[in-house]
């Protein structure tokens, strides 16, 4: 069976509850980002910073719902677009079955010495169409 997406479980921390007693605004795309980790790990499987090929072009959040402390959320990632050399990566938070945010991010395959996009390989072009699918 092949995975069509990852998961990862996070339990919120008291200092990311804002005044309001909801998880504050800055905190999902920090969690987002843990969570592309397995991405990341597609395209530099030791996370070797001195050898780092991807770049954020850009990312929208949409707040559905308050993200609270005391329950866990689980950030839930698949590719939902595959270009020549960038890949979009949706990423919806879960909590107590609730659908709290939705993240999209822009993800460019980038060769860093030459400041420039390079294509995406077709092994890894490949292993990304395996996570594409829809969350709902």
């Amino acid at each position: 069976m092949s995975v069509t997406e990852y998961s990862l479980e996070i339990s919120p921390r008291f200092t990311e509850t804002d005044g309001l007693g909801h998880i504050n605004n800055t905190v999902i795309p920090v969690w987002c980002e843990a969570a592309r980790q397995p991405i990341f790990e597609i395209f530099n499987p030791e996370l070797d910073l001195q050898h780092w090929n991807l770049i954020v072009a850009g990312f929208t959040v949409a707040f559905i719902a308050p993200t609270y402390y005391g329950k866990d959320v689980t950030v839930k990632t698949y590719v939902s677009r595959i270009g020549n050399s960038s890949f979009e990566v949706t990423q919806t938070c879960w909590q107590a079955g609730n659908k709290t945010a939705e993240v999209k991010t822009t993800l460019v395959h980038y060769d860093y010495s030459s400041e420039k996009s390079c294509p995406i390989s077709e092994d890894i072009r490949a292993v990304l169409a395996g996570l594409q699918g829809e969350i709902i």
